[in-house]
């Protein structure tokens, strides 16, 4: 594989709120650094419960690698003028790439704000900043568990690129029927952007069934009841989770997803283990 076609990778983590956990992370993302991804994100609590732990996050990733950082930005429970100043801010500090999303409702909070969708957040980012940011969305090629039905998740989907998303990162899954029939559906109604699928590695079934749950994705029966057979032999977990996830990102490859965009959990082993085992490596290089 030739470094022209060699599918992007990116990796995504969160703001520890631990001290142990903010030791940790720097170790994690260069390690990750190391596999020469197009970006890194870093998640943002509803409306704004962790802004400051994402952008010095996102500010020591940028400084002790290179790599470009991006800020995932939720406009529920949030006002403009909040967005206004966040978006002042990035674009002071040489920010230029945005994870923009609706995000979840903070629990003990009644208004959900005056960006009610995430394509309205794609057009006020579009309106206040022009084209300073490159703006990904969120794709859900099972369809979003708040949604009223898959064709209407469609419209939203559609309507948030055509106001000026650049790429789309998908929630992880296991089936890639799910992701082809998602892309089909979207590129007959005109989109063309990079959807990238979201790879979740398997390394602890109780964390993943809980994940799988908040979030509407489906893990198949049979990959649920060989990791419950599992039990507590994490051993066994591991080494099966990989090779599950191994065949789905080839799958994933090999039918034309244009890259893989790593859900990290702030670990950096069964990332690299999967690009390795992909042959990933030397083709970014």
């Amino acid at each position: 594989m030739s470094d022209a076609c060699a599918p992007e990778l990116s990796f995504e983590f969160f703001p520890p709120r631990t001290e142990a956990g903010q030791e940790r992370l720097p170790e994690v993302y260069k390690r990750l650094a190391e596999l020469n991804p197009r970006f890194f994100s870093v998640t943002f609590g509803a409306g704004g419960t962790t802004r400051d732990f994402t952008f010095d996050a996102v500010k020591n990733m940028s400084r002790d690698t290179g790599v470009c950082t991006a800020p995932h930005l939720s406009c529920v429970a949030s006002d403009k003028e909040d967005i206004r100043r966040l978006l002042a801010h990035y674009r002071e500090h040489g920010i230029k790439r945005i994870v923009a999303l609706r995000g979840d409702m903070p629990s003990g909070m009644m208004g959900i704000g005056e960006l009610r969708y995430a394509r309205n957040l794609v057009d006020f980012i579009r309106e206040e900043t022009g084209d300073h940011f490159d703006l990904t969305v969120a794709a859900y090629p099972e369809c979003h568990p708040q949604a009223q039905n898959f064709e209407r998740d469609i419209d939203h989907f559609v309507d948030k690129v055509r106001a000026g998303a650049d790429m789309a990162i998908t929630q992880y899954f296991f089936n890639p029927d799910a992701y082809h029939h998602f892309v089909d559906r979207v590129r007959a109604r005109g989109v063309d952007v990079p959807i990238v699928p979201g790879i979740m590695p398997i390394t602890n079934y109780t964390k993943l069934a809980r994940f799988s749950e908040m979030c509407g994705a489906e893990i198949p029966r049979w990959v649920r009841r060989q990791l419950e057979a599992y039990g507590d032999d994490s051993e066994s977990i591991q080494a099966f989770g990989h090779e599950v996830v191994t065949r789905l990102c080839q799958q994933l490859l090999d039918q034309g997803a244009p890259g893989l965009h790593f859900y990290t959990l702030n670990q950096a082993e069964a990332c690299t283990r999967l690009v390795a085992d992909l042959s990933l490596e030397n083709a970014r290089h």
